[in-house]
């Protein structure tokens, strides 16, 4: 599967529970939206991951990548501590500069 240098690094970083390279992977002032919640800024992005990681210990198998003019989309079988796990996730990213601008996480 061909994608992004930089969602490759992500999917690296998560699955060895690795925060500051997950967060690393996100431009300076970057957006997540999950279940809700928004976090911005690579600082708040670490502490997101690390607190995800600790309760959730999830890991990442990519199924698909669909790649648009202002979003793309991740798919991917996401398993962990959680209940329902496994599921399918839906990465929607914007990259800029092999940066993450913005992910939006959806299920």
């Amino acid at each position: 599967m061909n994608i992004p240098q930089v969602m490759a690094a992500l999917v690296r970083a998560q699955n060895n529970f690795d925060c500051v390279s997950y967060a690393n992977c996100f431009s300076e002032t970057a957006l997540i939206v999950d279940e809700s919640n928004t976090y911005r800024g690579r600082k708040e992005i670490e502490n997101w991951i690390v607190a995800a990681n600790e309760q959730y210990k999830t890991v990442m198998k990519p199924l698909s990548y669909k790649k648009g003019e202002t979003e793309s989309i991740l798919k991917a079988v996401v398993s962990g501590n959680f209940t329902g796990s496994p599921v399918v996730l839906f990465y929607h990213v914007r990259i800029v500069n092999e940066q993450v601008q913005s992910l939006k996480i959806t299920g």
